[in-house]
């Protein structure tokens, strides 16, 4: 006969193991979703753009940001990060990037939204390289699932262009 301890080690082995299968099955089953996210980001205006005196540029801008990521969620999604930002080349970096603005976005209720905001985060060039720069706008986001792997995803929006002079 088995002893007390014995046949207790073998049911929550038995339980951790089938607990273990069910979490693997259920995170190889969220890859069955193919997401279709949209996001629009629009530049209503250049508050300002000047050189700082340690002559790097600084840009404040008002943006309208509005997307639909209802699509991201499934079942096992826990929450998504998503934040806009402004991509450019320089000389010296083949791809600077900028975020702009950031959100957790809990709930599927909460997915498809609509701001109208000033750049949450400073603009900053190391250097004057932003006169008559142009960049795109992307939507970065992070799916983070309750179990399994984690996914990243982007939606670029090209056709963006900085003031030549500053004002």
């Amino acid at each position: 006969m088995h002893s007390p301890g014995y046949r207790t080690n073998a049911l929550l082995t038995f339980a951790v193991t089938v607990l273990a299968l069910m979490c693997g099955m259920a995170s190889l089953s969220d890859n069955l979703n193919s997401p279709s996210p949209s996001a629009q980001g629009q530049v209503l205006n250049i508050n300002w753009f000047k050189k700082q005196p340690n002559a790097n540029d600084q840009v404040s801008m008002t943006l309208n940001i509005s997307a639909d990521l209802q699509s991201l969620f499934t079942w096992n999604t826990k929450q998504v990060f998503v934040f806009l930002a402004a991509e450019y080349k320089t000389p010296k970096n083949s791809l600077n990037q900028i975020s702009l603005w950031d959100g957790i976005i809990p709930s599927k209720e909460h997915a498809k939204f609509w701001i109208h905001t000033s750049n949450k985060y400073r603009f900053i060039d190391q250097g004057s390289n932003l006169r008559g720069k142009e960049y795109n706008l992307t939507m970065h986001w992070h799916v983070m699932p309750k179990t399994g792997k984690m996914f990243a995803d982007k939606i670029v929006m090209p056709g963006y262009r900085l003031p030549e002079e500053y004002r």
